[in-house]
Formats: C-alpha cells, structure tokens, sequence
C-alpha cells in the first residue's frame, strides 16, 4: 500500500499499487493552460502533481500499461518548476520569504540567478524567462499547496494579511511570464476569495467541480473493486465478515465525497489504505489533522448544531470561495472535506451539505462534544459508550441520571443559555449513539427530537423546555404526533421517554418513560 508515498515515480519503481488515473492527467494537461484544483487534506493532490511533472519531463517509462502510455505519442520534454509550500514555517513573515527561497534554489541551480533579483517574486520571474530562453521549450509550473500559508493564519486577520500582500505578488508572476508558460497548475485546499491572489489571477481555470475531473484525485467505487479486490478479500477474513458486507462498511466509512452535482461519490484514499494496511477499520484521515479553528468559529458565531442533521445549504457562488473576514466557517467546513455536497437545489441555485460518511462524522461530533466540554476532567468522563450500556440494558432512568449528570458538568463559562445550544447538544449526543445504533435526529416541526434503533427495541425521546410543557405533555406529543405508529409492526418492545429542562438550572428537571406492549 502506496501509504504516504507522493512520488510517482518512487510508487511506479517501486512495487506499490498506483490506481491510474492517467487518462485524467493528459486530458487535463492537453485541454487547459491555468488551472487550480482544490480538494480536502490527504486526498492525492500532491500525487497528482507528481504525475504531472512526470509527464511533462517526458519520462515515458514510467507510464508503461498505463492509459497515458496508449495516449501520449510526442513525449516532449519540458523545463518543470515544482514549487511545494508544505513543509516550512509560515508563521512570520520571514518564513514565507524562506519557504518560497527553498523552492527557488534548487531551480536557480538549474537555471542561474541574476543578482539583482533581491527578493522572491523577482527571482520566480527571473527564472521561468531563463528557462524559457536557454530551452526554448515554455515552463510548466506546478506549486502544490499554494495556500498553506494562509490556512495557517485563518482567525488572524492581521498575519493573513501580510501573507496575502507577499502571495499576490509571488503568483501574479504566472500571468505576467503567460508568454513563457506551457502548463500551470495550482492545488490547495480552498480559493481564498477577495485576498487578491486569484484577482492577480484570473486567467486560472478552477476545476474543483468540473464534472470532468471529479474522480481525478481519491478513488471510485469501481476502481476499489478494481484494484483492491484482494485486499477486501483479506480484510473481510480477518474482520470474520463477508466480501459484501466488507464492501458496505468502506462505503459507509469512507466513501461518500462528492465535488459536484450529481457527481460519482469517491473514497478517501488515506482511509482505504490504511485501512487495508492494518486490517482493521479505524479514523485514519481525520485523527491527520482536527478541525479546531473551525469548530471554535461554529461555537464563536452559535452555529446550530441541528442543521448537520437536516443539511446545510449553501449558495452555489459561496460554495469554493473562502473569504478571510467571514464569520462563516461552512464553505471552509466543505473544501476541508469536512462535509460534502449532498444535493442540489436547482430552483434555489443552492447546494446540500452534509457530512461525507460515519469516519468524519462520528470524529467531528466527537470534538464538538469536546469543544462543549473544555474542562478536562469533565471531557475525560464523558464517554458515548456508557450511555449506550445503560440503553442496551433498557435502563432509561441511569442513562437520564447520566445525561443530567453530564449537563451538570459543563463549566459555566462556555454554557449558553438558549434552547438552540441545548438542542445541539442534543443532536451531538445522540448522533454519537449512532457509532453503535442506527440514530435519527430531527429538527423540524412535527417529529421527535430523537429516535434510538436496536435489535429488539426501540426507543423515542422528546424534551420540553421548562416552562413550555411537562413529561406528560412530551409524552402526549409523542402520541399525538404519532411518533411511534411507523414501529408498531417492527416486533420489537418500544420505549417512549418525556423530559423538562430547566434553561435557567441548566440541568434536566424530570423526566417519565412508558413502555408499550
């Protein structure tokens, strides 16, 4: 398994699996001159890029029996610039101006360097001219991860500025050198809208959701039966399941990303890879990195947690810009990979955001809940598995004293005395049951609050808030509105439980469960 291997030409030398995504690459670099791609952490930018320059150096050998070898005649050779912002320290000014130095340098003792060329912008300039003037042959740019200097200062307005004066400047020398370039391609995360990068350049093709090159970075459903068949036979072996049943828990783990409209969902590749390497199922892309400036905004600006259970809609124009005063974190929640295009409102012009599949989800939840918890000792005694003891033993009265015990807990300091937070609360937790049965979480008018799937019961909930109605008004909601009717025929025992918060003491003020025959 190609696990961290971004090279291509090492993962082609080198025994490892490669999904060909070839035909890809030379529609790509044939058909556009500037582009960018953008696409969440540990999805196969930095492979992609590779493949690129590969290609471009005309290194025909190490396309054998693959689509790009039927493809390709010409195999011209031409001078590579790859600029890779990943590595170094943006967290001054000065290490931006040393992080693009260490990508120029290698180049410049290719290609020389004018001594008069005192600072980075005028070095990259320097450079792709002579390139273009000793071959003959235009410059290819590849610069992967244009935008890590930015993310790193995303909730310091004052350093992304700073950063974005340097950068307007560094990139605007792709349209200025356009004369001189054959290929040019940016990856990143996110398009920072409004910084003055992409205005210097806006000859810059975006194909982060063309329907063309959805598949172009992660892997299909097809091409994991494809190319990892014996692997899904091992893990289904040693996870003492069938091939089928295999298939469905990768899907359900870590498929499900879409980048356009009525796209193909696509796994991610980190997740598939290790999980095959280890044999076991686990939360491998996102314990790479955590989402802590984001959940801290959807905390800062009272996001409703709820809206992750119905969709999030967001605006088409909204959807791949990220603007660095916004007090909106959900566009940066969807290029993050965080979530994912769920569907789409044509009328509306809006898409449908939700959570890709259960490994971002139940991790995600899990930090929100942590986020409500920043007390240590009250985040080290939550734990989602003891709440689901007391339910798989039909104890409604322990996991409620556990419940109001864990409202209890939450420091003052970061309560909010709305019914949207409590709510939320709510959501995350019961959500998070979801790890060990099927959960549903509503919202909207008309259906219950929360209803708990198990192999032979099932159980509905319904709070009050104190003040605007009693358990046996929750109770009576739950018979009115007919909660329960769609399971009378399931066979299995059904528990109905009504509860009272009480905002003002911040903790469940009673609470009755009837069980129905």
């Amino acid at each position: 398994m190609p696990i961290g291997i971004q090279d291509f030409e090492s993962l082609r030398t080198g025994g490892f699996v490669y999904v060909d995504k070839t035909a890809q690459v030379y529609r790509l670099a044939n058909e556009s001159r500037h582009v960018f791609l953008g696409r969440p952490r540990r999805f196969g930018k930095s492979l992609l890029v590779s493949t690129l320059k590969a290609y471009f150096l005309g290194k025909k050998e190490l396309f054998g029996g693959l689509s790009m070898a039927e493809l390709e005649k010409d195999w011209t050779e031409y001078p590579v610039f790859h600029l890779d912002l990943m590595g170094a320290d943006y967290s001054a000014a000065e290490g931006l101006d040393s992080g693009l130095g260490s990508n120029l340098r290698p180049l410049e003792e290719r290609w020389g360097r004018d001594p008069e060329e005192d600072n980075p912008t005028a070095r990259f300039r320097g450079l792709i001219r002579r390139a273009y003037e000793q071959t003959s042959k235009k410059v290819v740019v590849l610069i992967d991860e244009y935008d890590r200097p930015l993310i790193q200062h995303i909730g310091d307005p004052a350093a992304m500025e700073e950063m974005r004066l340097k950068l307007a400047s560094f990139y605007g020398v792709l349209k200025a050198a356009d004369q001189y370039l054959r290929f040019a391609l940016l990856t990143g995360v996110t398009k920072f809208a409004k910084v003055n990068v992409f205005s210097e350049l806006n000859q810059l093709e975006d194909i982060s959701m063309k329907k063309d090159y959805t598949g172009i970075c992660g892997i299909s459903e097809t091409e994991l039966s494809a190319y990892f068949e014996p692997e899904l036979q091992n893990l289904a072996k040693e996870n003492n399941m069938s091939y089928e049943e295999t298939l469905e828990k990768m899907q359900k783990h870590y498929n499900g990303y879409h980048f356009s409209k009525n796209s193909e969902g696509m796994f991610n590749p980190f997740g598939v890879l290790n999980t095959f390497s280890r044999g076991e199922f686990g939360y491998y892309w996102y314990e790479t990195g955590t989402p802590t400036i984001l959940i801290k905004q959807l905390r800062e600006n009272h996001f409703d947690l709820r809206e992750f259970a119905n969709g999030i809609s967001v605006a088409g124009e909204e959807i791949t810009n990220y603007r660095a005063n916004s007090s909106n974190p959900v566009p940066l929640l969807y290029q993050s990979g965080y979530l994912t295009i769920k569907d789409f409102n044509s009328t509306l012009q809006e898409y449908i955001l939700g959570f890709p599949n259960e490994e971002v989800k139940y991790a995600f939840l899990k930090n929100l809940m942590i986020d409500y918890l920043p007390d240590t000792q009250s985040a080290m005694g939550f734990s989602i598995n003891d709440f689901y003891k007391d339910l798989y033993k039909s104890d409604i009265d322990a996991f409620m004293n556990r419940f109001k015990a864990f409202l209890g807990s939450i420091p003052y300091s970061v309560r909010e005395d709305t019914e949207a937070y409590y709510q939320g609360l709510f959501y995350v937790m019961f959500s998070l049951m979801g790890q060990f049965v099927q959960a549903e979480v509503q919202s909207a008018v008309g259906r219950c609050d929360a209803v708990l799937f198990m192999d032979n019961k099932i159980m509905v909930f319904e709070f009050k808030l104190f003040g605007n109605g009693t358990v046996d008004d929750a109770l009576q909601q739950i018979d009115d509105k007919g909660y329960l009717i769609p399971y009378t025929a399931s066979g299995k025992q059904l528990f109905k439980t009504g509860a009272v918060l009480d905002r003002e003491k911040r903790t469940l003020r009673e609470w009755k469960t009837v069980v129905s025959d």
